[in-house]
């Protein structure tokens, strides 16, 4: 997985009746884009992410 500063991590939900979440990628921690990533969500939290298969980078400007 690669991302840049800006970029939007999509985290599907993985059970019936959970939505998805995205966030916007505010750092990156990992050498040339790999994880983990600190992410701001939708509802104004942070997090360090490690992304797993159930999540998708989508590149600024997409």
């Amino acid at each position: 997985m690669h991302a840049n500063v800006g970029d939007r991590l999509v985290v599907h939900g993985r059970t019936v009746g959970r939505t998805d979440q995205s966030g916007e990628i505010v750092e990156v921690r990992g050498h040339h884009g790999e994880p983990p990533y600190v992410v701001r969500f939708e509802d104004g939290h942070e997090g360090l992410m490690f992304p797993g298969p159930d999540c998708v980078v989508v590149p600024q400007g997409a």
